[in-house]
């Protein structure tokens, strides 16, 4: 199985290119989660990211990285800056491997034939001497995707659908150039062993050189768990389940503990995918407890839209937003659409505020003729709620990963609600329910989501037995 690894340019201290409140950072980081999920969700292949949060990462941690993690491909995704449109690719202007020019010609052209409805300039394939080309030793491609400070292309890239078509276009061309096999419709499975999983990166990175000591080829898989970034060290994938309880064995003679996980189209429902383990259930809570406003998600981004669009089908798809920015602020963001949905009754807009305004809070919204605060786009009306939430409920400072867009954030006396309920009178004023009223939708919401798993379980199960 060949190994691709992906690396979202520049992060943490480092926003690279700027623009109105818009950061480079941002928008690689969400491409390059584009790229991933597609590539692991149709094809057998491992996918590696230098970065899954807001991380700081110089350009030689990204090389070394790469250079030790036994590579079959490498793609650097970027967006421009400097007063130009388009998009454009780059190998190493040195010697390169053989197999990059033809890489970069496939990559490069799948995106351009997806982004011809909205006719993005064709920038060319080129070559530079950047460092993360110039450094890696395996074949290597950069892109930038538009340019941050064109206002026409910074239009696109806070489209999500436009995110969408280029991150998929991305990785339909890494596919179609490395040759990469599909995945198969039936009831094959892939059964990986899995020697730890670590908080920190250093502590995997020991753990593969513990295997090595053993005669074990090893290597670090990147996943997000609520929020929180893990470090999986992978030591095989096997067709058969009895090959892997092998390797397991095998390990514990050296003293590992190793354990499997089941990929393929009949999951064991037990075991968590391992792209995306899925949240732990939580029982519905009844409408009159605090609830804490800080806290990872436990409803899905996927499972929040299907459920407002029970009673409102033309609702936006803001589920992605909420939870990625829920999870940058530590703040739940599945609630935070609770209260969205409670503000706006279900996107359908019927009191002051206007679709257009992207408001879903009701910032500033305060009496007639005082509409409230408007933003560019549904995703910055998102990031907006959940700044005014953290205002609310912690006197931190802002984590570093996004500007900050919510005009009031300053005028709110910080860490005066540390519970939905404590709202109450606060961000509704009068008011003696309103955390409750929030309480409510998300409990219907959770019984939503649980009716979903109830089903899907139910199918789980028969595909089983049919297949004894």
């Amino acid at each position: 199985m060949k190994t691709i690894m992906i690396d979202p340019g520049h992060g943490g201290s480092d926003p690279g290119a700027t623009y109105k409140g818009n950061e480079e950072k941002k928008f690689n980081l969400l491409m390059a989660l584009v790229v991933k999920d597609f590539l692991v969700s149709k094809y057998n292949v491992n996918v590696l990211m230098t970065r899954t949060g807001d991380q700081t990462l110089s350009l030689s941690d990204r090389s070394n990285l790469a250079n030790r993690s036994n590579l079959d491909f490498y793609l650097s995704i970027h967006h421009n800056a400097g007063g130009g449109t388009g998009f454009e690719s780059y190998v190493y202007n040195g010697s390169v491997p053989s197999e990059t020019l033809s890489y970069q010609g496939i990559i490069h052209d799948e995106v351009m034939a997806a982004v011809k409805p909205y006719n993005v300039t064709d920038r060319g394939k080129k070559r530079a001497n950047f460092h993360v080309l110039r450094e890696t030793t395996m074949p290597s491609v950069l892109v930038e995707v538009l340019f941050v400070d064109n206002q026409k292309d910074v239009a696109l890239l806070n489209d999500g659908t436009f995110r969408q078509s280029v991150g998929t276009a991305l990785a339909k061309g890494v596919a179609k150039a490395l040759a990469l096999p599909a995945k198969e419709s039936g009831n094959k499975q892939l059964f990986k062993v899995i020697a730890g999983s670590f908080a920190e990166r250093k502590n995997a990175e020991d753990r593969v050189k513990e295997l090595k000591a053993g005669a074990f080829e090893a290597f670090i898989d990147t996943v997000v768990v609520s929020g929180k970034t893990y470090y999986r060290v992978q030591i095989g994938a096997f067709s058969k389940r009895d090959n892997a309880e092998d390797q397991v064995k095998a390990l514990s003679r050296i003293g590992i503990d190793a354990f499997i996980l089941t990929e393929g189209a009949v999951p064991n429902p037990t075991e968590p995918p391992p792209t995306e383990p899925p949240k732990p259930t939580m029982p519905p809570q009844p409408p009159g407890i605090d609830y804490s406003i800080l806290g990872p998600s436990i409803v899905q981004s996927q499972q929040l839209d299907d459920f407002v669009k029970t009673v409102n089908p033309s609702a936006p798809m803001l589920g992605k937003f909420y939870i990625y920015y829920g999870d940058l602020y530590g703040i739940r963001g599945d609630i935070a659409f609770a209260q969205a949905i409670h503000e706006t009754n279900y996107f359908r807009f019927t009191g002051q505020v206007k679709p257009s305004q992207n408001n879903y809070a009701g910032i500033g919204t305060t009496g007639p003729g005082k509409d409230g605060a408007s933003f560019a786009t549904p995703e910055e009306g998102v990031l907006a709620h959940i700044q005014h939430l953290y205002a609310y409920a912690t006197t931190k400072p802002l984590p570093n990963g996004a500007p900050l867009v919510d005009p009031r954030f300053s005028l709110v006396t910080r860490g005066i609600a540390k519970n939905w309920t404590d709202l109450n009178g606060k961000w509704a004023v009068p008011g003696t329910t309103y955390g409750q009223s929030i309480l409510s939708v998300y409990k219907r919401n959770l019984e939503n989501a649980l009716k979903a798993m109830e089903i899907q379980k139910a199918l789980l199960m028969d595909s089983l037995e049919k297949l004894k």
